[in-house]
Formats: C-alpha cells, sequence, structure tokens
C-alpha cells in the first residue's frame, strides 16, 4: 500500500502543475483574445428564463460538456484547470481519495441543451480531467429551453446570439411576417439595436401619416414589415450588387446592414446630410472598410492621401449629385434615425413629465378636498 505521505504529496504537485497549466492558457487568453473562463450559470439560467427543472437522476456525463458552475466558475479554468486561489490542499484531498478505493458521491449538476453546470463537485471534476478521466458520475437536473443550445455554441457568445434571436423572433414574429427573411447576427447585442430601428420608423411612419392627414397609424405588426421591406431589404439589396460580402468573409449581410446604417448617421451628422440612399451608402462604406487586411491597408491609405490633400468635402465614393440631394433632403427638414430616436425619447420624456404633473395636481386636489371634508367635520 503506498505511503500515505508520498501520496499526499503526488498529489500536491499535480496540483502544482496544473496551476501552472491554468496561468499558462489564462496568459495566452489575454494575448490572443481566447476565452478560457468557465461560463456562469446564473447568468445563462437568467437569459433563458427557464423556471422548470426536471430531476434526470444519476448518470455518466462527458466531462468535457461540463462548461460552467453555480458559484466557482472564477476559480478553474474552462477545462477545470484550477486556479491559484484554489486551495491546494483540498484538491490535493481529492486527488487522493480518487487514486484510493475510497471513491466518491456523484457530482450534481444542471443540464441545459447538451452542457452542464457544475451545482456541487467542483474540485471532483477538475481532479477527474487531471487524472485523464473522460466521465464522471453526476446527479443531472435538467433546465428546459426551447432554444437548442448545443456545445459549440458555448465556445464563443453563440448562445446569448441564439437566445437574443429567438426573444427578437417572438417580439416581431419577423418568421410568420417575412418568412425567409435571413437576419442572422454573428455577434450578441445586436438584436436589440434592430427592434430600436423598428421602433424609430413606426414613430416616423405614423408622423408621416399624421401630416398626411390620415387617421391610421401603423401597429407594430405593420410596422415590422415596413421597416423591414422599406428600410432593411434595401441596404441588403445594395450589399449584394456592390458585392460587399467579399471584402467581409467572417460576417453576415445583417452584421454589415447595422455597420453601414452607423457609417450612414456619421456621414450625416460630419456632412450635414439627410440618409443617403442604400446605394450610395454601400459604396462609401465600402471606400474605407474591409475585413480583409490587404484591402483595408490600401483603403487606409487612400483615405489618409485624400485627408492629407484637404479632398474630404465630401465623403469617398459619393457623387457631387447624390451629395447635393442629401443636402437639399436635409434642409428641406429629412432627419437621420439617431436624431429621431432622440426627437422620439424627447417627447417620451415630455410625456412622462406632463402624465407626473397631472398626478401630482390630482393628489393635490385629493388633499385639498380632504382638507375641506377635515374642516367641515371639525364645524
Amino acid at each position: 500500500m503506498p505511503d500515505a505521505q508520498a501520496v499526499q504529496y503526488e498529489s500536491l504537485e499535480k496540483f502544482r502543475r496544473n496551476v501552472n497549466k491554468a496561468q499558462i492558457a489564462d496568459l495566452m487568453a489575454k494575448i490572443t483574445g481566447g476565452k478560457v473562463d468557465l461560463l456562469s450559470y446564473d447568468e445563462v439560467a437568467k437569459r433563458i428564463k427557464s423556471r422548470q427543472q426536471i430531476e434526470m437522476g444519476t448518470q455518466m456525463i462527458p466531462l468535457d460538456k461540463i462548461v460552467g458552475s453555480v458559484g466557482r466558475y472564477r476559480d478553474f479554468t474552462r477545462t477545470f484547470l484550477p486556479r491559484a486561489g484554489v486551495r491546494p490542499e483540498r484538491w490535493a484531498r481529492v486527488d487522493a481519495v480518487m487514486n484510493s478505493l475510497e471513491g466518491f458521491p456523484p457530482i450534481e449538476v444542471y443540464k441545459i441543451g447538451d452542457v452542464y453546470f457544475v451545482r456541487d463537485g467542483n474540485h471532483r471534476v477538475s481532479v477527474a480531467r487531471a487524472n485523464g478521466l473522460t466521465h464522471i458520475e453526476a446527479y443531472v437536473t435538467e433546465i428546459p429551453t426551447d432554444v437548442p443550445l448545443h456545445m459549440e455554441d458555448f465556445e464563443r457568445d453563440q448562445w446569448i446570439i441564439k437566445i437574443e434571436r429567438a426573444e427578437f423572433l417572438k417580439e416581431t414574429k419577423l418568421d410568420e411576417i417575412r418568412p425567409g427573411h435571413g437576419i442572422e447576427f454573428t455577434e450578441p447585442g445586436r438584436y436589440q439595436i434592430l427592434l430600436r430601428h423598428i421602433q424609430v420608423h413606426q414613430y416616423l411612419r405614423n408622423l408621416d401619416l399624421a401630416r398626411e392627414g390620415s387617421d391610421h397609424r401603423l401597429s407594430w405588426e405593420e410596422a415590422v414589415a415596413s421597416w423591414y421591406d422599406n428600410v432593411y431589404l434595401p441596404v441588403v439589396e445594395a450589399i449584394r450588387r456592390h458585392k460587399l460580402l467579399e471584402s467581409f468573409p467572417s460576417r453576415t449581410e445583417a452584421d454589415l446592414y447595422l455597420w453601414i446604417a452607423h457609417h450612414r448617421e456619421q456621414l450625416a451628422q460630419r456632412y450635414g446630410l439627410a440618409p443617403l440612399s442604400p446605394d450610395a451608402a454601400v459604396s462609401t462604406f465600402a471606400e474605407v472598410h474591409s475585413e480583409r487586411p490587404l484591402e483595408q491597408a490600401v483603403r487606409t491609405l487612400k483615405f489618409g492621401l485624400h485627408k492629407a490633400l484637404g479632398d474630404l468635402d465630401k465623403p469617398l465614393g459619393m457623387s457631387d449629385e447624390e451629395f447635393a440631394e442629401a443636402r437639399a433632403r436635409y434642409e428641406a427638414g429629412e432627419r437621420t434615425l439617431a436624431e429621431a430616436e432622440q426627437q422620439q425619447a424627447e417627447q417620451a420624456s415630455g410625456a412622462d413629465k406632463t402624465d407626473a404633473a397631472d398626478a401630482d395636481a390630482s393628489a393635490a386636489d385629493d388633499v385639498d378636498v380632504a382638507r375641506s371634508n377635515a374642516v367641515r367635520v371639525t364645524a
């Protein structure tokens, strides 16, 4: 039988080796921008908004499908290498038990999609992986979700994007209104921006209808359809005509739509223009942006040259006729998306203040009535 002190020493040495590996992994992540942290179960559970739990009992689960933890997600890397904050004695004690005949009880995990989050047993998972095991016994509680989540979704931020997409489609019903719309993003946080675009489009269209003397106002479903047909799709068609995706091979049309929308706002503010036409917005964007390093270097050099020569009285890639037309529309009162959004927010704020003032006045009236009644009762 191995000497207990020797086993403890070997376990501590194994712990130190794995801490060193964790430090190297963390350093490489800082250099490359990669992600080596475990996911927080609470963050994921909050996003999927599930309230149901299904007890699945004890089963053997793959260690490499454990991607997060309930409370100790900062103590270990994504591969459960222990960081310096983990107590060496505890880790070594678990390692010694694992390599003895004693064994230990099942860990406890939550299952979301086809991945797992440790509820209890982080040290056991870390030790099991350090010893080259591929599976571990676990008591599994499944958290159902309507969004199919897989292991690869958690390698980057795809799980967040999938949830945001599901929320966007639930709110807009775009799958029903415009089947085959093809709106997909490669980064999180983008679907919320689209919702704001639709809200501002609804606001502007209803202002137009009011000016035209129409009693009709766009419903939310009508606004979604109108935004897609008259705002989003024309830009996407311009992206296709200019073959812009060739310069952005890892992006989608929806990614480019938002970048071009931001680019259009910047040009409008800088030059005092109404929103550019889809073709003008795409062509001016293509003049200065590319995801391919060589193309971007050429575009940056070209832009710098024009700037040095003082030749930026209008955006690169925009004709004199297009520039004059956009300036005329601006002087006639046409405003950008950002300006319309600000105006909408100011009106909403004004309405809130009016409601608050009315409420204060009503409360004051109630006090006056109460005082009058009190006087009559006293008399």
